[in-house]
C-alpha cells in the first residue's frame, strides 16, 4: 500500500496508516516561537522543500510535570522543542471530501498538556467519519504574558492561528472547513468560551463543545501582569519581552513554577490582583486577559450578549469535579466541621449556601461537602450560566458525566470523561479510569459527540429553562430534568 501523502500550504506531508484511517502528526502551523519570538504573535509557517515526515508527534510547549499525586492520575507527554506550535490530524481518508472536523484544545490549567497524550488519540473519531485535529499552543507565562512590548493572550492567538490553518488546509485531509467544531476540556473548555467571545475567531468554527470549563477565567491586565512581573523579579530581569525572551527556557519554567506555588500558598488579592485570584481560583496563575482587543469582557458576559450567535453548543461537567484536587491532591484532608465554612469563605461562598449543602447531604463528611460546594462553584454553576447565556442565540445541549471510578475513591472527578469522549479507555487504564471502566459507556458517549459534530444533534432534548433537561452519562444513560434543583436554586438565590 502506498504511503499517504498530502499537500498543504507549506508543502507535502507523509503520514502513517492507523487502524481506522491515516494520521499526520507533528505538523507545524506556525514558525517556531522561541528566543525573541517566544513573546511575539505566531507567524505563518514558511514552505519547506520535499516531503516532510509526519509520522511522529511533534514537540510540546514549555511545561513541567504535574505535582506528585496528580501525575499518576493525569497522563502527560512532555517533549519540549522549537516546533511546538503544531497540530496532529487523524482522518478517515485524506482523499475524502466534506467530512466534519473537530478541533481539540487540551486542558492543563494553561500551563500543561499536549496533543500527543494517548487519551487524545483521534483514531476513533476517524473510524466514525470525523477528522480530528489536536492543537498545541503556548502555555504558561509565554502564552499569557502581560508585558509592555508583547501582545496579550498569545496562547489564544495561537489557537486562532491553528484554526486559520484548519480553514486553509483541512480539505487536504478530507475535511470541510465549513463544518468545524471546536472542543476543549478544563483550560481547553475555557479557551473554547474565549474563542466564542472574541471577534477574531468569528467564522473559523461552526459548533462548540465545552467540557468542564466556564467563561469566568479572564482577568484585568494590571492584575495578571503581577504574575509576569514576579516571574521577571525571580529571574532578576526586567519585565519585558526582550528580557524574558533572552532567558533560557528551563530557567523561565523554574521561575514560573516558583511563582505559581507562592500564589497557591498565599492567594492574597493585594499581592496578585483581585481578578487574578477570582479568575484563577487561587490555583491557576495564568489565563486570558481582558485586553480590549481579543477580549472586551468576561467570556460569560459576551456570550450572553450574543458574541457566538448561531453557534450550537454542547456543554457539561462531571458530578464530582473537585474530587481530583480534594482527594487526588489531598486538599480536603484538613477540612473538618470546624474548618469547612472558613475554608469556603476564602472562595466567597456564603455560609447559608454551605449550610444548605450540608443539610441536603446528611451524614456526609465535611470534606465531601467541601468538594461538592467547590465543584458547583467552579464548574457546575459556570456551566449552567454559559448554557443559559447561549440559549437566546443558538441551540444548547447540556450533559453531566456521573460514572464513578473506584481509583482512589475519586468518583466522577475532573477529566474522568476524557477517555470516554475519545473512546480511548485502553490508553487510560493506568490513569484514573481504572480497569473496570465500562466500554459501552465510552461507545455511547463518543457516539453522541460524533453526532453533534456531524449534525448538531447529540441525541437528547435541547436545554431550556423550564424543564432544564440534562443528559446524564453514568451507570445508566438517561435524560434528567433539573438535577439537584435545590443546589442550583441556592446559587441563584431562588426560593426552594
Amino acid at each position: 500500500m502506498s504511503e499517504p501523502i498530502v499537500t498543504i500550504s507549506s508543502g507535502q506531508l507523509r503520514g502513517k496508516r492507523t487502524e481506522h484511517g491515516v494520521a499526520f502528526l507533528g505538523v507545524p502551523y506556525a514558525e517556531p516561537a522561541v528566543g525573541a519570538a517566544r513573546f511575539a504573535a505566531a507567524q505563518p509557517r514558511q514552505p519547506w522543500d520535499g516531503v516532510r515526515d509526519a509520522t511522529e508527534h511533534g514537540p510540546t510547549s514549555l511545561q513541567g510535570p504535574y505535582p506528585a499525586g496528580m501525575d499518576r492520575l493525569l497522563p502527560n507527554a512532555i517533549d519540549p522543542g522549537d516546533d511546538y506550535l503544531n497540530v496532529a490530524v487523524w482522518t478517515p481518508d485524506p482523499g475524502a471530501q466534506g467530512l466534519p472536523v473537530v478541533v481539540w484544545i487540551h486542558g492543563g490549567a494553561f500551563v500543561r498538556g499536549a496533543n500527543s497524550i494517548a487519551t487524545y488519540d483521534g483514531d476513533a473519531f476517524a473510524r466514525d467519519g470525523v477528522v480530528l485535529v489536536g492543537i498545541n499552543y503556548r502555555l504558561g507565562v509565554p502564552g499569557f504574558p502581560v508585558l509592555p512590548d508583547a501582545p496579550t493572550n498569545l496562547g489564544i492567538r495561537d489557537q486562532i492561528a491553528a484554526l486559520e490553518w484548519v480553514r486553509d488546509n483541512i480539505a487536504a485531509f478530507g475535511g470541510d472547513p465549513g463544518k468545524v467544531t471546536i472542543m476543549g476540556e478544563s483550560a481547553g473548555g475555557m479557551s473554547v468560551a474565549t474563542l466564542m467571545a472574541t471577534p477574531q475567531a468569528r467564522g473559523l468554527f461552526h459548533r462548540a463543545i465545552i467540557q468542564s470549563g466556564g467563561g469566568v477565567s479572564a482577568g484585568a491586565p494590571d492584575d495578571l501582569g503581577k504574575v509576569t512581573a514576579e516571574v521577571a523579579r525571580v529571574l532578576g530581569v526586567q519585565p519585558t519581552a526582550a528580557a524574558l525572551g533572552a532567558v533560557e527556557p528551563d530557567r523561565l519554567l523554574q521561575a514560573q513554577t516558583e511563582v505559581s506555588l507562592a500564589m497557591i500558598l498565599d492567594p492574597d488579592p493585594a499581592r496578585w490582583g483581585a481578578t487574578t485570584i477570582t479568575g484563577g481560583f487561587g490555583i491557576m496563575p495564568v489565563f486570558p486577559a481582558i485586553d480590549g482587543d481579543l477580549l472586551s469582557g468576561a467570556p460569560e458576559r459576551l456570550i450572553g450578549s450574543g458574541s457566538a450567535a448561531g453557534i450550537p453548543l454542547l456543554i457539561g461537567s462531571t458530578t464530582q469535579e473537585f474530587n481530583l484536587w480534594s482527594i487526588g491532591l489531598g486538599m480536603g484532608a484538613q477540612i473538618t466541621e470546624d474548618t469547612l465554612r472558613p475554608a469556603l469563605a476564602r472562595f466567597g461562598v456564603p455560609a447559608q449556601v454551605v449550610d444548605g449543602y450540608a443539610e441536603r447531604r446528611p451524614g456526609a463528611a465535611a470534606a465531601d461537602v467541601f468538594s461538592a460546594v467547590v465543584t458547583d462553584l467552579l464548574f457546575t454553576q459556570p456551566t449552567l450560566r454559559l448554557a443559559q447565556g447561549q440559549l437566546d442565540h443558538a441551540p444548547v445541549h447540556l450533559y453531566e458525566f456521573d460514572w464513578r471510578t473506584t481509583v482512589q475513591a475519586l468518583g466522577a472527578c475532573h477529566a474522568l470523561e476524557l477517555p470516554f469522549v475519545f473512546d480511548t479507555l485502553a490508553a487510560a487504564r493506568e490513569g484514573m479510569a481504572g480497569s473496570d471502566a465500562p466500554h459501552e459507556l465510552a461507545t455511547q458517549m463518543h457516539a453522541a459527540w460524533v453526532r453533534f459534530a456531524t449534525d448538531g444533534e447529540p441525541g437528547w432534548a435541547a436545554y431550556d429553562t423550564e424543564r432544564r433537561p440534562v443528559q446524564r452519562f453514568g451507570d445508566e444513560i438517561a435524560t434528567v430534568n433539573d438535577p439537584r434543583r435545590e443546589d442550583r436554586q441556592a446559587w441563584a438565590g431562588e426560593p426552594g
